[in-house]
């Protein structure tokens, strides 16, 4: 524990958002092999379940509710902004899981989540941009075009089924990161994590009643359920979150950006399904799009923090 104390900030950054990769990508996989045996609603609920019971019993334990209790009404505000933000980025992110028949496939494409986030990061939060990061942005954007490619001779089979539920996510999702850094130097990790929980709790509760769904759900789906949430809203996100306290939001999608490999792996080992050659193709040009991103942004820290980006 004390080795780690001594670890440099954006070190320990790029440390939380690897273990935050590699949850993320369990998440492609077991959510996906739930899905396939079970209706949307009962996965939400069971999913978004698990998720709220494990963030408010760790941030019980190390008692980070305690830091609730000193805040005014209007300081509870980004808190709501953040909920109803997750809400719609979780929505779209398992409708595109659930629409595209591969989640490799679904993760390459979720690589534009990265080219959105550097752009708001440049926008919002004042992040530098350089021209060798605009060269990975058009490779990444080239690459999720070949992935989402489908050789349609109308403009609507131009891509595959969920391609255009992935670019929305991706979006949404760079979004709510950017607006997650700015919350997350006022409050704890767990408890923005939580809040998050909390949410997505609540809407599927809803949507769970709406939908009239039973809920008696096979024991595999259970457990499929049940690691993905571990590794994805509980353990993914709260990693994300505390990668954003020592690195910028940028740096740590950079990092995110590489899940199609393990999700490449993991799909092939579960499922025993590669992409096509295209898709295949698509997939690595984008992953090779973020590490440019990845060498810029290392470059311009190491040798140029006073050199005005572009």
């Amino acid at each position: 524990m004390k080795k780690f104390h001594l670890l440099s900030e954006h070190t320990k950054g790029y440390f939380f958002a690897l273990i935050a990769t590699i949850g993320f990508a369990n998440v492609y996989i077991f959510s996906k092999a739930a899905l396939n045996e079970i209706s949307l609603a009962q996965f939400w609920l069971y999913w978004f379940a698990t998720g709220f019971v494990l963030n408010a019993l760790f941030n019980w334990v190390n008692g980070s509710f305690k830091l609730l209790r000193n805040l005014k009404l209007r300081e509870y505000l980004p808190f709501f902004i953040l909920g109803f933000l997750e809400i719609a980025t979780t929505t779209t992110f398992f409708l595109s899981i659930r629409t595209i028949p591969d989640p490799a496939v679904t993760s390459f494409l979720g690589n534009m989540f990265v080219v959105f986030l550097v752009i708001l990061g440049v926008v919002m939060l004042k992040e530098r941009f350089s021209f060798v990061e605009s060269i990975g942005v058009l490779i990444t954007i080239a690459g999720a075009f070949a992935v989402g490619f489908k050789g349609g001779s109308s403009f609507k089979d131009f891509f595959i089924p969920g391609t255009g539920l992935v670019i929305i996510n991706t979006f949404l999702a760079a979004f709510t990161s950017i607006c997650a850094k700015k919350t997350i130097h006022r409050f704890n990790p767990s408890i923005v994590n939580f809040n998050r929980t909390f949410f997505l709790f609540l809407f599927s509760v809803v949507f769970f009643i709406i939908s009239g769904e039973g809920l008696s759900v096979p024991v595999s789906a259970l457990k499929n359920i049940t690691i993905g949430a571990i590794l994805g809203p509980f353990l993914g996100i709260l990693f994300v979150y505390y990668s954003f306290k020592h690195i910028e939001a940028s740096r740590s999608s950079v990092i995110q950006g590489l899940k199609g490999l393990f999700v490449l792996v993991g799909t092939f080992v579960y499922f025993g399904t590669l992409p096509g050659n295209v898709q295949l193709a698509g997939g690595i040009l984008s992953i090779i799009g973020v590490l440019v991103m990845t060498i810029s942004k290392t470059r311009l820290e190491k040798f140029g923090k006073n050199k005005p980006g572009i």
